[in-house]
């Protein structure tokens, strides 16, 4: 039960007293969670009954706990319309206002039971908070700033990517035999340590749109293999406006620079569109449309635009999405470092525990490239599965442990680029 809920149902216990069996019993449905239930029991009665104070009222609270609002807040109505001091009735639709998304309204009613001199004072404090709230959101929202730091701990048995295998026969040089792998082109397996942090901010320009900017950085050491060290830095910044549906719709650019070995390896600059559409219970179905323009500092010919779009349904513990697109090489004899691609993903996590979440995730990716490889005389397919399972153990209120495990196999038509590998870490993270 919600708080405005709770509030609501706090004034509104004396209706009780004035009711007849019929509404009883939807009454006790009603509080029971059973709303639907009451809401059927009560519809073949309207037409019979509707003007009834003491019907209207429980049918309004009937169809506004199962989503009809414009139901419920007729009849509520017409309670006020016949008896407009009717402060419970008055609480409740405020409250079906609310929930329809319409909060200039619910404030202007919840202001009118606050200054009725018959609310216990309790009641009257939390409505104050409700005011309070809704003049909030009215004015767009207020400002917010989070952020977080984290590190790890890890092992990886591969930390370079690369083939099991010790030698390969490229057919361009067949006749020479199988070519010997060494150093970096062979699996490389190492300890690592990494730290994270990131902070993100927003406020609101208008009672719809608010305006956010965030940065995320990372760092990652290897024990041993200084040459597949890692850093990376990611700014975005952004706007988001919320339509009469409460649907909403964001643009934001975004720009990533990636370090390998310590020196500069790869410059992003791109631009993400993404329409959102609110379902019920906290669920949410998602378009995303992205362009990426990617600059290799020591390798020109990787340089590309990377066009993307996905479809993502979440929910408060789980979500799936799939997606695709483009990558485009733009210089002349670089088209087999281009690719399409088609992916899916899904995760979730499940509190098994008052402390304890387990959160897992999966996702493949199959890329069709453009172009001959020229040592292989052919064109690279690869498939790549990803998955992770992990723990969050709240510590505090602020500072979680996370152990983790991943695995990654990427299925290659060339045997070069056809590795697994799998990581093990774990780490202390907070949130401010």
């Amino acid at each position: 039960m919600t708080g405005v809920a709770a509030l609501a149902l706090a004034i509104a216990a004396p209706a009780l007293a004035q009711s007849d069996a019929l509404t009883e019993q939807a009454m006790a449905l009603q509080l029971q969670g059973k709303s639907e239930d009451a809401y059927r029991l009560l519809a073949p009665q309207i037409g019979a009954r509707a003007g009834d104070p003491n019907f209207d009222y429980v049918l309004g609270l009937a169809a506004a706990d199962s989503g009809r609002f414009a139901e419920a807040i007729a009849a509520l109505q017409r309670v006020l319309a016949v008896q407009p001091a009717n402060t419970q009735a008055r609480a409740e639709i405020a409250r079906v206002y609310a929930m329809a998304g319409d909060i200039d309204t619910a404030r202007a009613e919840f202001n009118t039971v606050n200054n009725d001199p018959t609310v216990p004072d309790p009641v009257r404090q939390r409505i104050g908070r409700l005011v309070r709230d809704y003049d909030k959101q009215i004015g767009g929202g207020g400002s917010d700033l989070t952020g977080f730091v984290d590190g790890e701990l890890g092992y990886d048995s591969n930390v370079n990517t690369a083939t099991g295998l010790s030698s390969i026969t490229l057919p361009i040089f067949a006749f020479l035999g199988p070519a010997t792998l060494t150093g970096p082109a062979t699996r490389m397996h190492d300890g690592y340590y990494q730290m994270q942090a990131g902070l993100s901010g927003s406020t609101g320009v208008s009672r719809q749109t608010r305006v956010y900017a965030s940065a995320l950085g990372s760092w990652r050491d290897n024990s041993k293999s200084d040459l597949f060290d890692q850093a990376g830095i990611t700014g975005t910044a952004g706007g988001s406006h919320t339509l009469a549906n409460q649907d909403v719709v964001s643009l934001s650019g975004q720009v990533q620079r990636f370090w390998l070995d310590r020196t500069g390896y790869r410059t992003s600059l791109g631009t993400i569109g993404q329409y959102t559409k609110r379902l019920s219970q906290g669920s949410a179905l998602s378009g995303q449309i992205q362009y990426f323009r990617s600059n290799y500092d020591n390798d020109p010919l990787r340089d590309a635009n990377r066009y993307g779009a996905t479809i993502t349904y979440a929910n408060r513990a789980t979500f799936i999405g799939v997606g695709g697109g483009v990558e485009q090489t733009v210089r002349a004899g670089a088209r087999n470092l281009g690719y399409w691609f088609v992916a899916g993903q899904a995760g979730g996590e499940l509190a098994v525990g008052k402390d304890l979440v387990l959160l897992a995730g999966a996702s493949v990716e199959h890329r069709g490239y453009d172009g001959t490889e020229p040592l292989f005389l052919k064109s690279r397919d690869d498939t790549q599965v990803d998955a992770s399972l992990s723990l969050r153990i709240k510590l505090t209120d602020a500072i979680a442990l996370r152990p983790r495990v991943t695995y990654t196999r990427n299925f290659s038509n060339i045997a070069l680029y056809d590795y697994a590998r799998v990581t093990g870490s774990a780490g202390l993270r907070f949130e401010f």
